[in-house]
């Protein structure tokens, strides 16, 4: 069995209302940021579920380290973004995967 972790990002309090993700300050540090986390593994999916929230797909040990990357991030740094949820998701189908009942 397999479990990764689901995190919603959501606006924080510097979110500025009618700019879209690229217009808001720090978008490339932003990018560049979650761009090595793709490429490290560490994100295996992510993207844009409304015009203002995102999810991710982590590859993470545990909550705590999870959040502990992000704090790096920055966009949780200067406040425009803040983690909405954060769970556990266990693997029970997955392609080229077969897992026991």
């Amino acid at each position: 069995m397999r479990e990764l972790f689901l995190l919603t990002h959501s606006p924080g309090p510097a979110w500025e209302t009618g700019k879209s993700r690229n217009e808001q300050a720090g978008w490339r540090e932003h990018a560049e940021f979650m761009n090595d986390l793709a490429r490290s593994g560490f994100v295996v999916l992510g993207g844009p579920i409304s015009e203002t929230e995102a999810l991710l797909v982590i590859d993470g040990s545990s909550e705590e380290d999870i959040r502990r990357v992000f704090d790096d991030d920055p966009w949780h740094i200067s406040k425009h973004l803040q983690i909405k949820e954060l769970r556990t998701w266990t693997i029970l189908l997955e392609h080229g995967r077969q897992h026991r009942t």
